[in-house]
């Protein structure tokens, strides 16, 4: 089963890892445009998706992990009529 601590561990993961990946790409980008390589815009703006790749595989694995069924909740929703 999922913790709280997985759950606090993928987001932290997601944005350190995502942070790494989409700065680099936009750094060596810029300073390749700068430099006057227009190829560095082939680093520099797909930098924010990339970014979010790693992020996204994380959370597929974490998926993963879940139970094939969710088990229905005892507690009846706010909307069910009440019982007599």
């Amino acid at each position: 089963m999922i913790d709280r601590s997985d759950i606090l561990w993928l987001g932290i993961a997601a944005g350190v890892g995502g942070g790494l990946v989409g700065g680099m790409m936009l750094g060596i980008g810029m300073s390749m445009v700068l430099s006057g390589v227009h190829l560095g815009w082939l680093l520099m703006l797909p930098g924010a998706p990339a970014g979010a790749l790693p992020g996204w595989l994380l959370a597929r694995k974490l998926a993963a992990r879940l139970p094939a069924t969710v088990p229905r909740s005892t507690t009846r929703s706010a909307r069910s009529p009440p019982t007599r």
